[in-house]
């Protein structure tokens, strides 16, 4: 196997290893009572629903792990300014047990929403 390692060119020895690549700037990630994880395809689980024929929009996020409620509260509380008309619309609701609907948007939440996620670490 050495052998092959020269006749290839390659070093002997791995280079020494390089600078980390996060941020020394970053904030640590304070540790929440529940986890939104990312979907097979690396996304953020928060999907748009249209029902009644488009009369109605919904927002999802799937598969919370950890407790819902307290995710809920803070969506709630933190999505938008309290006041603000946005704030007075928002209704979210709890769904079998992992799943949170959020309803009360007119569609152009779901990057608010996922910008939200992104601050809070996931």
């Amino acid at each position: 196997m050495l052998f092959r390692l020269k006749s290839f060119g390659l070093p002997r020895s791995l280079p020494a290893a390089t600078r980390s690549l996060s941020s020394p700037t970053q904030q640590p990630l304070v540790h929440q009572p529940y986890f939104v994880p990312r979907n097979s395809n690396g996304s953020l689980p928060v999907y748009t629903d249209i029902r009644n024929g488009g009369t109605r929009l919904l927002l999802t996020i799937r598969n919370i792990d950890g407790n819902i409620t307290a995710f809920a509260k803070e969506l709630s509380d933190g999505l938008f300014p309290p006041g603000s008309p946005e704030a007075s619309r928002l209704k979210v609701s709890v769904s079998r047990s992992k799943h949170l609907i959020i309803q009360g948007g007119t569609g152009r939440w779901k990057h608010n929403i996922i910008d939200w996620l992104l601050q809070k670490g996931f």
